[in-house]
């Protein structure tokens, strides 16, 4: 589809280091469908395969509205394989393997699937309107997408507990006290102050941010000395790259870093 009106979701470059990637359906409030799973699927091998690119933000198109999870039309027709492309777990993306930081810019509800997708995230960015909940619960089911355990990973026990159980939904001023939420933005300053934290990323050196992120990722699966394992190990494959050469460097020369990313 050449209109750009009419994909499931956008995908551009911008300040040639981040991924901007917004889904597209307004008329079913952004619900994920296949065409959407298999187009966020797809932007992720981009971003991963792509040297230039070294942080990546998922949003919408629509103000007010995030995402209303899956597609129910495709669930009752029985179709659910559609939403899980590529071994990426549910819209392409909650299993999908990502090196790089990815950040959730949020204005309005993400419920269900579209909270599992912020929680898939590294960081998230969200507007006062903003309402996360799982409330699969309310209709026999459960979220299956990560929501569950990612949930109470970031959120105090007893918190995510009641998230979990009840259903009921968070307001982002809750979520950013108890630390889900890193930013609180207005809506008009959402795209902006996202990409700021961005480019707080971007600036960098990629490798050592993709294996510091990785370390952080697993810091709670791990001991203390597994980490201390790991971490020797990844410090190797950073002090083999140009760019631990080049910031020592730059910062002797008093200038900015010219970052190879490897």
């Amino acid at each position: 589809m050449s209109d750009a009106a009419e994909q499931p979701v956008l995908f551009e470059i911008v300040e040639d280091h981040i991924a901007l990637v917004r889904i597209n359906r307004p008329a079913a409030r952004n619900a994920v469908d296949g065409a959407v799973a298999q187009a966020i699927s797809n932007a992720v091998r981009e971003i991963e395969a792509n040297p230039q690119i070294r942080v990546a933000v998922l949003g919408s198109t629509n103000p007010g509205m995030f995402c209303a999870g899956a597609d129910l039309k495709v669930v009752a027709a029985g179709r659910v394989h559609e939403l899980r492309p590529d071994d990426g777990g549910f819209a392409g993306f909650v299993d999908s393997i990502r090196a790089k930081p990815w950040i959730a810019m949020v204005d309005g509800p993400a419920l269900g699937g579209g909270f599992e997708l912020c929680l898939a995230c590294d960081m998230i960015v969200a507007t006062p309107g903003t309402r996360f909940a799982l409330p699969e619960v309310k209709r026999g089911i459960m979220a299956n997408a990560g929501g569950t355990h990612r949930v109470a990973r970031v959120l105090p026990r007893n918190v995510a507990l009641e998230m979990v159980a009840s259903g009921d939904p968070m307001d982002a001023t809750t979520a950013k006290h108890f630390g889900l939420v890193n930013r609180l933005v207005s809506a008009e300053q959402l795209l902006e102050e996202t990409l700021a934290l961005a480019r707080s990323i971007m600036v960098n050196a990629p490798v050592s941010v993709k294996e510091s992120l990785m370390l952080a990722r697993i810091a709670n699966d791990r001991t203390d000395g597994e980490m201390r394992r790991i971490s020797r190990e990844r410090m190797q494959v950073v002090m083999a790259t140009e760019d631990s050469k080049e910031g020592p460097r730059a910062f002797v020369e008093k200038r900015a870093p010219n970052w190879k990313g490897q």
